[in-house]
């Protein structure tokens, strides 16, 4: 099964952190990180509804401000997500600015900004270009095993690490691929077609097995079958995993942290530094990885 994400490394192992997540079929894209960004294309970066950043260092958050220029005068809402403190900083770069002529803007720009606690609470904040990016608390939640954010598609989930200030890591788990059995199909005289999808869209969503599916074409067919009838149709398939660890120290804390989070990971960028010349070693729990390792550097 072709996954649903396609995550790419924005400025090589050298750059700004930066991995841009694609997401197939659908016109939205995930940043875990926000380094430079200015490679990307303007169209791209439009794309982009969440971001998940471990800690607000220069090299990690300095293409806030690009991002920022490129969404202003569009109707976009986007879901930020941080360590303790993320909401305060975000303010801050909102604040650089003025604001004096929103009222003549004909769209609205909203940053719904979650931070995540060490008690595992969830705090959120909204900034919004009408209201001149003023701070609009708007409570806060529990969560549990630091799941960030639940919808049908994916999970996102962090840990909460330590790099001399709260840093998060991050793992991306798709939904699981739910495919049909044509010759199921075949066998009790059911079409293919566009209700198919209703149907995976249904099982993934976890509805209850008395939800009404309309088999055939919507517009003109009027039979409606029990979902709990259908299930036998479609068969699970595991969504891949995507790891995203940066800038932690070697710690026994931090180490076992990080292995709950990310195993079973298929594709793990995770950030090392050795002795040897330039050498970069990544380990992802058993699992196959990507690994993306950068020199050093102060504020790192």
């Amino acid at each position: 099964m072709r996954p649903l994400f396609h995550p790419s490394l924005v400025n090589g192992r050298y750059g700004d952190p930066t991995v841009y997540v694609e997401t197939l079929f659908e016109k939205r894209s995930l940043l875990f990180d926000i380094g430079e960004i200015a490679s990307l294309a303007p169209r791209r970066i439009r794309r982009v509804d969440q971001i998940f950043v471990s800690h607000a260092h220069i090299d990690h958050f300095i293409g806030f401000d690009h991002l920022l220029r490129l969404l202003v005068g569009h109707e976009k809402s986007v879901q930020m997500f941080g360590p303790p403190g993320f909401a305060e900083h975000v303010f801050h770069k909102l604040q650089a600015y003025r604001w004096n002529l929103v009222e003549s803007y004909p769209c609205d720009l909203v940053f719904d900004v979650s931070e995540l606690g060490v008690d595992n609470s969830i705090s959120a904040t909204r900034f919004r270009l009408r209201k001149a990016f003023a701070a609009e608390p708007s409570g806060s939640r529990k969560t549990v095993s630091g799941v960030l954010c639940d919808e049908p598609t994916h999970r996102v989930s962090a840990a909460i690490l330590e790099h001399g200030t709260p840093c998060l890591a991050f793992a991306l788990q798709e939904a699981a691929h739910v495919n049909v059995w044509k010759n199921r199909l075949l066998e009790r005289g059911l079409p293919v077609g566009p209700w198919l999808l209703s149907l995976k869209k249904a099982v993934v969503e976890r509805h209850a097995d008395d939800q009404l599916i309309r088999i055939g074409e919507a517009a003109t067919s009027d039979r409606l079958v029990p979902l709990a009838s259908l299930r036998d149709l479609v068969t699970f398939t595991a969504g891949q995993k995507i790891g995203y660890v940066t800038d932690v120290g070697d710690t026994p804390g931090n180490r076992a942290a990080i292995v709950a989070l990310i195993l079973n990971a298929d594709i793990l960028f995770i950030e090392a530094a050795f002795a040897g010349a330039g050498r970069c070693i990544g380990a992802a729990a058993g699992s196959s990885y990507h690994h993306g390792c950068r020199r050093n550097r102060a504020g790192g």
